[in-house]
């Protein structure tokens, strides 16, 4: 007498986790930053976040489609949403709402399904679509709100709407009333000009370690940084490893000249550091897969983000930095391979 008992395919233990959880609980992490961000510049972010959520679900459905996917199946996995919700969050809250739509058609399409889709692209989706619409249209790409236009002005979800769909502020608003340049592209600008660093920090888009607003953001992308490692949906060595390096190589530029560079902590607190650091350099698909490879590569990232700041044409580097070691990221994994058990 034979029995047979029904098992799934091998392991048959089932998974801890899935993908849609692991992106759910990225979302959650995120929520205090997002929370901040609407605190500070205003409700056009939610807006922005709806569209390109609205543009990624849709470019999705469109590519798994034509690939002959399960639609449903990959649209439950929140991959798309996490791409968009981070997409959002480096684009200005008044940006053109097609700015989000040809963001999201590059990140879905271009980065991650011509790549064979979800585990299989090479660079970071998000990051693609922003950088193309970054150089694209670097006007549009330039439209940040200060902290302090929303006390001075009433910007509400209807003026943003109509802002966003429209092209043009609600009158009598002007965009050189409402705008102003970031608090790296302030320094930047300065530098250029033959001021010294504390000079341009004295201006009221600085707060006390970064940039105005800004500091405050980047302190709950950390907190909810933080919560992903103790979830162990990340591990340690990407965001140590890039904060690390930034922090020492600030430090030793602004003690070797700091009339030209600025204190290790307006690094850390402007700019895209913190998101990059724990919600975009860690992304476990396109970084690499080692201990020692997330070491080199969150060092890299940092590196590079400070000569970008430093020397290149952009004002922060975090995006180009991260796409840069994505390319080398299987060559760091090939050759820092753990020893193999029993070796």
């Amino acid at each position: 007498m034979s029995r047979t008992f029904e098992t799934g395919g091998a392991p048959h233990f089932p998974a801890h986790s899935t993908v849609a959880r692991v992106m759910l609980q990225v979302i959650i992490a995120l929520i205090p930053a997002i929370v901040a961000h609407v605190w500070f510049f205003g409700p056009g972010l939610l807006i922005q976040m709806a569209l390109a959520i609205g543009f990624a679900l849709a470019f999705e459905a469109i590519m798994l489609k034509a690939r002959k996917q399960p639609v449903r199946l990959f649209l439950g996995d929140y991959s798309a949403t996490v791409t968009a919700i981070l997409f959002a969050l480096c684009i200005p809250p008044l940006a053109p709402w097609w700015i989000a739509c040809i963001g999201m058609l590059f990140a879905i399409v271009i980065a991650k399904h011509l790549y064979g889709g979800l585990g299989h692209n090479v660079f970071n989706p998000a990051m693609v679509g922003y950088v193309v619409v970054l150089i694209s249209f670097p006007q549009a790409m330039t439209a940040w709100l200060p902290p302090s236009v929303l006390a001075q002005s009433d910007i509400g979800v209807a003026e943003a709407l109509l802002t966003i769909f429209s092209g043009n502020p609600p009158a009598p608003m002007t965009w050189d009333a409402i705008t102003e340049a970031t608090p790296l592209d302030v320094i930047r600008t300065s530098l250029a000009s033959g001021k010294m660093v504390s000079e341009a920090r004295q201006l009221p888009v600085f707060g006390d370690y970064g940039g105005l607003g800004w500091e405050w953001i980047a302190n709950w992308y950390a907190l909810g940084g933080l919560w992903l490692l103790w979830r162990r949906i990340i591990t340690w060595h990407v965001p140590a490893a890039m904060t690390g390096s930034v922090l020492f190589l600030g430090l030793v530029g602004y003690i070797a000249d700091p009339g030209s560079n600025p204190m290790p902590l307006d690094h850390v607190f402007s700019g895209a550091l913190m998101i990059g650091a724990f919600f975009i350099a860690t992304d476990p698909v396109t970084g690499c897969v080692s201990n020692r490879g997330r070491l080199i590569f969150g060092m890299g990232v940092g590196v590079i983000t400070l000569v970008i700041r430093r020397w290149g044409g952009y004002p922060d580097g975090v995006a180009f930095a991260v796409l840069l070691m994505n390319m080398a990221a299987p060559l760091i994994d090939r050759y820092t391979r753990p020893r193999i058990f029993g070796q």
